[in-house]
């Protein structure tokens, strides 16, 4: 194999830093959008439809109201 001089493989290698970088980018854009999107078709109320514990005080645990 045929040694590289030091310039091109530094070369090579910063252009292939940058291409994965680009490639985790688009990536992490793509999710974020899937997540976002999830998150609206669930709603502002999605929380909301949990009912709420309160302390029964005779057994000492928690019960929804």
């Amino acid at each position: 194999m045929l040694p590289l001089p030091p310039v091109i493989a530094w070369t090579l290698a910063a252009i292939g830093a940058v291409a994965i970088s680009k490639v985790l980018a688009r990536q992490w854009r793509r999710v974020n959008a899937e997540l976002d999107a999830h998150g609206r078709a669930a709603g502002p109320g999605a929380s909301e439809k949990l009912p709420t514990l309160r302390l029964d005080p005779n057994t000492g645990e928690y019960r929804p109201e």
